[in-house]
C-alpha cells in the first residue's frame, strides 16, 4: 500500500516535469511565435514548477518512502495534498501576472508546508534508520531547504525598500538557488544513494563519514561566494570561494573512494549502471565548472555572459539532480525508467547543453551565431519532453 501510494506521488512529480518542460519549449519558442506573452512571467512559472514541482515533491517522496514510519501516512499525505494546492495555485498565477499578490500569496503558503514537512519528518523516522550516515545527510539536507528559503523572505522587503535593481535582489535569489541545489537536493541525493548501499550491508566507517560530512558542510557553505563575485567584491570572497570549490572536490573524491567498492552489492542493472556513471561524470565536471569560477577572469566572464549560467543551472537541474532522481527511482522500482524514454532524454539535455554553451562562447568570442539556432534548440528540447513523456506513458500503463 505505501509503495503504491509513492509511486503515484512520484507520477505527480513527473507530470510537473513535464509541464515545466512545455514552458520551457514555450520560451524557447518565443522569438518564433507569433502570439505575445509575458516572457518574465512564464521563466518564473518555468523554474518555479520546475524546482519545487518536480524536484522538491520528488525528493520529499522519495524521503518519506525510505525513512518515515508507516503510521504517518495520513499526515504525510494532507500535507502532500496541500503542497499540490500551493504547486497548482502557482501554476495558475505565475504565467499570468508574475511576482504578485496571489502568486506571492502560494508561493508563501508553499514556503510554510514545506516547514510543516521539515518537522513532520523529523518526527517521524523509522527508529531503524535513526543513526545511519544516509539519515544524517537527509537531515542536514532538509535544514539547507529551510535556509535557502531566506532567500525568497528577503526579496520581499528587498522588492518594496531597495527595488529589483539593487544587488541584494539578486543576490536573495542567488542565496536561494545555490542552497537549493547544492545543500538541499545535492545532499539529499547522496543521502538516498547512501541509504541504498545501508540496505545492503555497505557501512561507511564513522571516521571517515565524519571527515566527509564535515568537507562537504564547508564546501557547501564557502561556495555561496563564488556567487557574490559578479559583485567584484574584496579578493577575501575570492579566496573563499576558492577555498570551497577545491573543498567540495576533495569531499566528492573522498565520498566516491568511500562508496565505489559497495556499487558492486546493489546488482544494478546496465541501464542503472550506466545512469549512476553518468551522474558521476557530470557532478565532476559541475565541480570543476564551478572552482573555475573562482577565478576573476571567469567570475566576469560568467557574469558578463548569462548563456553560462544557464547552461551551469540546467547541467545541474537536467543532469546531476534529475538523472540522479531517475537512478534512485529506478532502483526502488518506484518509477521504471525505460531504455528509449532515457536515451530521448539524453540525447535533448546533451543537445540542448551543447548549444547553450556554444552560444555563451559565441558571445565571449564575438562569433556569429547561426540563423537557424533558436530553431534548433527548441527541436533538441523537444526530445527531453518526449523522454518525459514516454516514462510517464510507461508507468502509467505498468500501474
Amino acid at each position: 500500500m505505501k509503495k503504491n501510494l509513492h509511486k503515484r506521488q512520484l507520477q505527480i512529480a513527473l507530470l510537473y516535469f513535464c509541464i515545466a518542460a512545455v514552458l520551457g519549449l514555450l520560451l524557447r519558442s518565443f522569438s518564433m511565435l507569433s502570439f505575445d506573452f509575458n516572457y518574465r512571467y512564464v521563466v518564473h512559472a518555468h523554474s518555479h514548477i520546475a524546482l519545487l514541482g518536480w524536484v522538491y515533491v520528488a525528493l520529499t517522496t522519495l524521503l518519506h518512502y525510505c525513512f518515515a514510519k508507516d503510521t504517518s501516512k495520513n499526515t504525510y499525505n494532507w500535507i502532500f495534498w496541500c503542497t499540490q494546492i500551493t504547486l497548482v495555485g502557482m501554476l495558475l498565477t505565475f504565467p499570468f501576472q508574475g511576482y504578485a499578490l496571489f502568486s506571492i500569496i502560494f508561493s508563501t503558503l508553499f514556503l510554510i508546508v514545506s516547514y510543516i514537512f521539515t518537522y513532520h519528518f523529523w518526527k517521524n523516522i523509522a527508529p531503524t534508520h535513526k543513526k545511519s550516515n544516509a539519515l544524517k545527510c537527509v537531515k542536514a539536507s532538509l535544514i539547507y531547504m529551510v535556509v535557502s528559503s531566506l532567500g525568497p523572505w528577503a526579496l520581499g522587503a528587498i522588492m518594496s525598500t531597495l527595488g529589483p535593481q539593487s544587488i541584494w535582489y539578486r543576490l536573495s535569489i542567488y542565496f536561494y538557488l545555490h542552497f537549493q541545489y547544492n545543500g538541499w537536493m545535492l545532499l539529499a541525493l547522496l543521502g538516498l544513494f547512501l541509504f541504498v548501499l545501508e540496505q545492503r550491508g555497505h557501512i561507511i566507517p564513522q571516521k571517515s563519514f565524519v571527515l566527509f560530512f564535515k568537507s562537504i558542510h564547508i564546501g557547501i557553505i564557502l561556495t555561496f561566494f563564488l556567487s557574490t563575485l559578479w559583485t567584484e567584491p574584496s579578493t577575501w570572497l575570492y579566496v573563499l570561494g576558492g577555498v570551497g570549490a577545491m573543498v567540495q572536490i576533495g569531499a566528492f573524491l573522498f565520498f566516491w573512494k568511500l562508496t565505489k567498492n559497495g556499487i558492486g552489492v546493489l546488482f544494478l542493472s546496465n541501464l542503472q549502471n550506466r545512469l549512476l556513471r553518468t551522474v558521476v561524470v557530470l557532478i565532476s565536471i559541475k565541480i570543476v565548472l564551478q572552482f573555475l569560477t573562482a577565478m576573476p577572469y571567469f567570475a566576469q566572464m560568467v557574469a558578463r555572459y548569462l548563456d553560462f549560467t544557464i547552461g551551469y543551472l540546467h547541467l545541474t537541474f537536467l543532469g546531476v539532480i534529475s538523472i540522479g532522481l531517475f537512478l534512485i527511482m529506478d532502483y526502488c522500482n518506484l518509477l521504471r525508467i525505460s531504455k528509449s524514454s532515457i536515451a530521448f532524454y539524453m540525447v535533448g539535455f546533451l543537445l540542448t547543453e551543447t548549444l547553450i554553451f556554444f552560444k555563451g562562447v559565441s558571445a565571449w568570442l564575438q562569433w556569429k551565431v547561426f540563423s537557424g539556432y533558436a530553431l534548433a534548440l527548441n527541436l533538441c528540447s523537444l526530445f527531453i519532453f518526449l523522454g518525459l513523456m514516454l516514462i510517464l506513458f510507461y508507468n502509467r500503463t505498468k500501474s
